[in-house]
Parts: structure tokens; sequence; C-alpha cells
């Protein structure tokens, strides 16, 4: 087995990952994350996303939810940026989302409200919630 991922969500998985750990030879790597994000948290992000980029103007362009996922994402994880291979461009590290933690998917969501409320957004999923 070159690589294998187990999700700890029963005691026959459990069971299952301690035979590996059991069978495996020296060396091998172990790696212990904790819960990747929910659906429902995916779902918000990009309810909330969507909000941001149809009511922002940032230094006078209108952004894809994409884009401020990158931007919002750059500031939680205070994002280095290095030279493109391109003259001009720059390139942000460390923007993946789809490894966070659920813990860090909940900053991330806090954050877009935080800057949000800062910027006069009006999220339409609290209309919903009154």
């Amino acid at each position: 087995m070159s690589r294998a991922t187990l999700i700890l969500a029963s005691n026959a998985i459990r069971d299952k990952a301690h035979n590996w750990i059991d069978r495996v030879p020296a060396g091998t790597r172990l790696e212990f994350k904790a819960p990747r994000r929910s659906v429902d948290q995916n779902a918000l992000l990009w309810a909330l996303l969507t909000d941001i980029a149809s009511q922002v103007v940032w230094y006078g362009q209108k952004l894809s939810a994409e884009d401020w996922k990158d931007i919002l994402t750059a500031s939680l994880r205070k994002a280095r940026v290095v030279p493109g291979i391109d003259a001009g461009t720059f390139v942000p590290l460390g923007m993946r989302t789809s490894d966070m933690s659920k813990a860090e998917f909940s900053e991330l969501i806090e954050l877009i409200y935080a800057f949000g409320a800062q910027h006069g957004v009006k999220f339409h999923n609290e209309e919903n919630a009154a």
C-alpha cells in the first residue's frame, strides 16, 4: 500500500486502522487531520461569497465569488505572495480550502461575515434566518 486514507467514522474502521498500523513497514508515515469542512459549511461559503461579489466594488473592480474566496482565504491564512513566472504577476501561496478543517472553515466564514459587515453587505442567508 503506497497511500491510503481512512475516516475514523466507526469502530470497524478504527479496527482496520489498528490492523494497518500493525502491518506497515517501519518508516511509514502516519498523518492525523481534523474532520474536513461540511457540505453545509461549503454551501454557506459560496452563498456568502456570491453576496459579497454582487455588492462590493474592490479598488474599482467587481470581482467574482472565486476571486473573493482567494482574497479572504489569503487574509485568514496570512498568505505569502511570490513573484510569478511571467513579469508583473504575483502568486499567493497556500490558498486551498479543500483541506481546511471544520474549525478553520468556521474561522473563514466568520472572517467573511466581519468583512461583509465592514462593507455594508446584506447577506441573503440572514434574511431567511429571521
